[in-house]
């Protein structure tokens, strides 16, 4: 029975998975309320705790459990390799949903006010036993006592400890998680063809991180062009201005003055800084990568370095105030 290689390789959702499963129940279990993440329908539907939903999904009751638990959890991303990462989430979401509903159905029918599901991931464990009968083939038989088993047989002996674990309790989301793996088999709703794209999550967050700077910078800008105007905001920049020998420091240029151009203009400021006096070294690549990040093009943040004596303050009230003309 060949699983692929060891450890996480092409396996990020169920690391992710067993990383909060282990974390949670270490947390609760500490704490003592592992037994107490059980939920029952008079739980969700009269006290309304809804947060055992959540929480109970990913927190095992016991330390035998967790054990066991996480060998299954660890074994099944061999279904992570064959489908994908993103299609596999999509499984994992679908066997969740599907099976907490099935069981609130179940709590529904049998009325017992006593009774109350195990925490665990346990629609999520028995979901992927449907695939594992179906898809995994058996590599080595071997014979014990007149018996015949398998390389299969030990998931099959952790899967009934984790089932049997807590008798109702364990049963219930154990069998309504097979079922939830039976309906995506049978590709109910067409969920086989759904897929989660999770490079372009991604993506998005990287886009929405640069949004974000800009949107930052040009809340500064327009906060300074507000709140502090011209005369002292040239004043401030006289004295942070670093003493050059006997050069005077740069006086703001007025805007309305005829024939005045700006000493920067916008974003691309290359040639238009004064020439930096020849002892000033050249900008650390860190104080360059830096400014580029904040949205500066790179040629203008290296002459405000020089022109400010690689002070990144100083260069960034440079570029900023370059902008606000």
């Amino acid at each position: 029975m060949n699983v692929g290689p060891s450890g996480f390789n092409n396996a990020p959702v169920t690391r992710a998975l067993v990383i909060v499963c282990t974390i949670f129940t270490i947390i609760f279990g500490v704490r003592g309320r592992g037994n107490q993440l059980g939920w029952s329908y008079q739980d969700i539907f009269q006290k309304l705790q809804i947060w055992k939903l959540i929480i109970s999904a990913f927190t095992f009751s016991s330390t035998p459990e967790l054990v066991f638990g996480l060998y299954l959890l660890y074994y099944f991303r061999v279904f992570e390799r064959q489908i994908g990462s993103n299609k596999y989430s999509v499984f994992l979401l679908f066997s969740f949903v599907v099976s907490l509903l099935l069981e609130v159905l179940a709590l529904q029918l049998i009325k017992d006010p006593s009774l109350s599901v195990l925490s665990g991931p346990y629609g999520l464990i028995f979901s992927s036993f449907v695939p594992f009968y179906l898809d995994i083939p058996v590599s080595t038989r071997f014979r014990l006592f007149s018996l015949h088993f398998s390389d299969k047989s030990f998931i099959y002996l952790a899967g009934l400890q984790l089932l049997f674990s807590s008798w109702k309790r364990s049963i219930v989301p154990g069998l309504c998680g097979i079922i939830a793996g039976c309906l995506y088999r049978l590709n109910f709703f067409r969920i086989r063809r759904v897929k989660l794209d999770l490079n372009a999550s991604c993506r998005l967050n990287a886009i929405a991180g640069r949004q974000s700077k800009c949107f930052l910078l040009k809340l500064i800008m327009q906060c300074r062009n507000t709140l502090f105007p011209e005369f002292i905001t040239s004043f401030f920049a006289r004295l942070s201005w670093p003493s050059t020998g006997n050069l005077p420091p740069p006086s703001a240029p007025a805007r309305n003055a005829p024939g005045n151009v700006p000493i920067f203009a916008g974003r691309q400021m290359e040639g238009n800084f004064p020439a930096p006096v020849s002892s000033t070294p050249e900008p650390p690549e860190d104080a360059i990568s830096m400014l580029v990040s904040m949205g500066f093009d790179r040629n203008s943040a290296r002459q405000a370095l020089i022109h400010s004596r690689n002070d990144v303050n100083i260069a960034t009230n440079v570029l900023l105030e370059s902008q606000s003309h």
